[in-house]
């Protein structure tokens, strides 16, 4: 029986690769976290602060080695190099859960495949913690045959996880759209964004471990609907049976400068075009694009309302108003420019 250690493990797409790993009864599973939420049953939990490289050593050292190490909770290059001294010798791979965000965002060619430049903005913390943990990893497998596999994801979805807004939240955005009010989209609503269900996702991180073409290498592992923001989210009105939406289009670049926190995302990720080349994956580690949007989306809101979390997503207050104050601007331009226009 192989032995591998989820570091995180009860996470979104963590409890995706658990149940996978689980399904095939061959795997003893264990999980590596500060035990704040249960694992599940058939399932071993030993207790660690990851960002303590010395905790994370004593909670291992009574440990067999593992055949793999997959770790959902490594951030920063601190984190990457702690890996690399805690867990050589001690695993026959690690496989670190990287993302399609350490990419250049004005992107050379579409769509992006591994190869591409990974070039990510100072200014994107998230992204370039990623990317800087890549490098370490990357140096240790050649300086020192360090087991590493990457696999970098887009927007992964599933159980409660759900649609990416703009603004506002998700969930806020479904109770809009459900009550038939507009909802704000950032640009003019083309930028191509992909979203892939976090099921399909573990059988990538599955068919990874113990495969040796996967060593040393980085993969796309991502959504294969090409989707436009105004796409994606007319999808979402479907699933929810909710009224056609109405979209607000603001430009990027204005809500980055009114809500400079709560636009920092959209600022940094979506108002660019995502959209990746699987090939690698789907050669290497049998990946496959199995749910569409629609569906997975679908089941998403399934759980949300057994929960009531769209109907009882809080009020953004701010919301309205910023819908309010683009409209006076705009009737005020349209008064103001249009005599012009002959």
């Amino acid at each position: 029986m192989r032995k591998v250690l989820i570091i995180g493990g009860t996470g979104m797409i963590s409890e995706a690769i658990t149940a996978r790993l689980l399904s095939d009864g061959a795997t003893e599973v264990v999980h590596l976290n500060r035990g704040s939420k249960p694992s599940p049953e058939g399932v071993r939990s030993i207790q660690a602060d990851r960002s303590d490289k010395q905790s994370l050593r004593e909670a291992i050292q009574s440990e067999q080695p593992f055949d793999c190490v997959i770790d959902m909770a490594a951030f920063t290059a601190a984190h990457a190099k702690d890996a690399v001294e805690v867990f050589s010798g001690m695993t026959k791979q690690y496989l670190f859960c990287s993302t399609v965000d350490v990419y250049s965002k004005n992107a050379d060619y579409y769509p992006i495949d591994e190869a591409h430049p990974r070039k990510p903005s100072l200014s994107f913390p998230y992204a370039y913690g990623k990317r800087e943990a890549e490098d370490v990893l990357l140096a240790a497998y050649e300086q020192q045959n360090f087991p590493v596999t990457i696999l970098r994801l887009a927007q992964t979805y599933g159980g409660t996880s759900n649609a990416i807004a703009s603004l506002g939240g998700g969930e806020y955005q479904m109770r809009r759209l459900r009550e038939g009010r507009p909802i704000i989209v950032h640009g003019d609503g083309s930028s191509l964004w992909v979203a892939c269900h976090r099921d399909d996702v573990a059988v990538a991180f599955a068919n990874a471990i113990g495969n040796k073409n996967s060593i040393g290498r980085a993969y796309n592992v991502t959504g294969e609907e090409w989707m436009t923001y105004n796409q994606y989210w007319s999808i979402v009105a479907k699933a929810l049976q909710a009224p056609e939406p109405k979209f607000v289009h603001i430009p990027t670049d204005l809500l980055q400068a009114m809500l400079p926190k709560r636009a920092e995302w959209c600022a940094e990720n979506f108002q660019n075009v995502t959209i990746f080349d699987n090939t690698a994956a789907r050669t290497d580690l049998d990946f496959r694009y199995s749910i569409r949007w629609e569906d997975g989306i679908r089941a998403v809101i399934n759980e949300l309302d057994l929960q009531g979390s769209i109907a009882g997503s809080e009020e953004r207050v701010y919301y309205d108003r910023l819908l309010e104050c683009w409209q006076e601007q705009v009737n005020r331009l349209i008064s103001e420019l249009r005599p012009y226009d002959n």
